[in-house]
């Protein structure tokens, strides 16, 4: 087992399409964000890594689409996990989460001595937020599925150490690609996806000096590469010493921690 500590550590899962997951590691609580995997893989990935599902005490969700929720009911009934909503994503959830298994959890919320904020995204859903995670004055930014961010909670995501964010597609290769009209008017509308541009300059804003990793993730498999994601933000980053990574749908991030 990995040893308790100060630090704030991270590790992506999965990302993409085809299904989200990620774990963060805050001294003795550890916990899981979205649930698009399913339980078993879930545990061989924990295991892989020398950690035990019994150590985490919740499930945080950013929103009910399948890719990020097609695992919860199975991991439900193999843990004792509580999950972590908006009460305005239940309705949406109702059918998969027993109520005695929901948290509500508002704007603001403290985990033990964990700081957890809501960033409401806009997203084809009812519900749909990222998280600020802050853990002994460090902080993770997680943002994915979401059109645009709110120009409100830009000051409160500056100078983190760590951001995780979608960069989903290229704007040229979805308008020239495959997908039928209304798809794309989907993706590129306000409630669906961030660009690579995008995502690049909302970074290029938000960095500080004791920004440490990046992590661009659910990057589309059919509008985008992962070197066009990370080439539009690397240029717009140049000079700035940060570790960018690319979170990928089939093989997990290193364990990072700040």
């Amino acid at each position: 087992m990995l040893c308790p500590c100060t630090n704030l550590k991270f590790k992506a899962l999965a990302s993409g399409s085809k299904g989200n997951c990620a774990i963060v590691l805050c001294g003795n609580t550890n916990f899981i964000i979205d649930a698009g995997i399913s339980y078993l893989t879930l545990k061989r990935n924990l295991e892989e890594n020398n950690l035990d599902l019994s150590t985490f005490s919740c499930l945080l969700i950013t929103h009910s689409h399948s890719d990020h929720i097609k695992g919860l009911a199975s991991i439900i009934k193999h843990t004792k996990l509580k999950v972590l909503i908006p009460e305005k994503m239940y309705q949406e959830l109702k059918e998969i989460i027993p109520i005695d298994r929901i948290i509500f959890i508002q704007d603001k919320n403290k985990l033990r001595d964990i700081e957890i904020d809501l960033i409401h995204t806009s997203h084809d859903t009812a519900c749909s937020v990222g998280y600020i995670i802050t853990y002994n004055q460090k902080s993770l930014v997680y943002i994915t599925d979401t059109g645009y961010i709110n120009r409100k909670y830009l000051k409160k995501m500056e100078k983190k150490e760590i951001y995780f964010i979608e960069s989903n597609h290229d704007e040229e290769m979805l308008m020239n690609g495959p997908y039928p009209p209304f798809l794309k008017q989907r993706v590129i509308s306000d409630r669906g996806h961030l660009s690579n541009k995008t995502t690049a300059s909302y970074l290029e804003q938000l960095v500080g000096s004791n920004t440490k990793y990046i992590f661009l993730a659910h990057i589309s498999e059919k509008n985008n590469t992962e070197e066009l994601a990370y080439n539009t933000t690397n240029e717009k980053l140049k000079g700035k010493d940060i570790k960018l990574l690319i979170a990928h749908q089939h093989e997990s991030s290193p364990l990072i921690e700040v």
